[in-house]
C-alpha cells in the first residue's frame, strides 16, 4: 500500500487570514522552535529582569544550564540579534550580555505566555490530575 504524503499546511495571517508570504512563515516558525526552548526563554527572562549580565553570573541566574549549553544559547541568539556580546580587554577577559531592543520585545512577547500560564495554572493542573486519573 503506497503511502502518500500531504503538503504542509500554510500558516494564515493572524489578522488578514491571507496565507502567509513564505519568508515570514519560515522565520516563525524557525523562531518560534528556537525561542519554544526552555534555554532561550530563562536566559531572555533574566536579562530582561536583570540587565547586562558577566557569562558566570548569568549562568547562576538561570541556575540548572550547563556551560556548553549556555555558549550554545547565547551564540545563538546573538546570530538572532537578541543579544550583544561584549568582550573586555583585561586579563583575564571580562564577557557581558545584554539584550538587544529586538531581544526586549520578544521577551515582551514571552512575557503574554508567563502571564497566561499565572492566570490558568489551577485549571491546567486540574486537567492534568483528571487525565492522570482515568489512566489507571
Amino acid at each position: 500500500m503506497a503511502m502518500t504524503t500531504l503538503p504542509p499546511a500554510r500558516i494564515a495571517h493572524p489578522e488578514t487570514g491571507e496565507v502567509a508570504d513564505p519568508r515570514v512563515e519560515a522565520l516563525v516558525n524557525d523562531v518560534i522552535g528556537r525561542v519554544a526552548d526552555k534555554w532561550t526563554m530563562l536566559i531572555l527572562e533574566v536579562l530582561a529582569e536583570h540587565g547586562e549580565q558577566r557569562f558566570t553570573r548569568l549562568g547562576g541566574l538561570v541556575g540548572g544550564i550547563s556551560q556548553k549549553m549556555l555558549t550554545q544559547t547565547l551564540r545563538q541568539m546573538e546570530r538572532d540579534g537578541l543579544v550583544v556580546r561584549t568582550v573586555h580587554p583585561v586579563i583575564p577577559p571580562r564577557v557581558e550580555y545584554r539584550l538587544t531592543d529586538l531581544g526586549f520585545t520578544l521577551a515582551e512577547a514571552f512575557c503574554g505566555v508567563w502571564m497566561w500560564a499565572e492566570k490558568n495554572i489551577d485549571r491546567i493542573e486540574a486537567a492534568r490530575a483528571e487525565f492522570d486519573g482515568r489512566k489507571g
